[in-house]
């Protein structure tokens, strides 16, 4: 079983809005059950808040199903669960390390440095544009997908 672990700040925008694009990826290729997908924060702003009107709104517009969610902050355990811990940007990818400590085992990553454009996941929360951030999360994902199947992806 794969399992990732997409982080953003609040976990009420990005990284939930990457678990359920994830997922329906996931299980368009017939793989959900070899997936074990979450969200989490690196902050504690937002601790049991739902998702974003503004990713929901989106969610909804793509046709991507999601689930009740409320934020929760990564915790330093976290990084023995999971193979993949996704950042949405250089800021929480520094916070990342800070939360789990040394990255020995070179599990975290940030989302667009799997694409050919390697960059932060610009934040809807600042910038009010869910439409570009959605873009970049779906190419993420995408090539995400595509890194897991080509690198350590093992069918039975």
């Amino acid at each position: 079983m794969i399992r990732i672990m997409f982080v953003c700040h609040g976990n009420i925008c990005r990284s939930p809005m990457a678990e359920f694009v994830m997922k329906k990826i996931v299980a368009e290729n017939g793989l959900a059950d070899e997936f074990r997908i979450n969200s989490s924060a690196t902050s504690t702003e937002e601790i049991g808040n739902g998702i974003h009107r503004g990713t929901k709104a989106k969610l909804t517009e793509m046709n991507i199903p999601f689930t009740s969610h409320h934020a929760v902050q990564i915790t330093k355990s976290e990084y023995e669960e999971y193979d993949y811990i996704v950042a949405m940007d250089s800021m929480n990818l520094r916070n990342l390390q800070r939360i789990v400590g040394f990255d020995s085992e070179k599990k975290i990553h940030r989302l667009l440095d799997f694409t050919n454009y390697p960059r932060d996941v610009a934040d809807p929360w600042y910038t009010g544009n869910f439409d570009v951030t959605y873009t970049d999360i779906e190419n993420g994902c995408n090539a995400l997908f595509k890194y897991i199947l080509s690198h350590d992806f093992k069918q039975n």
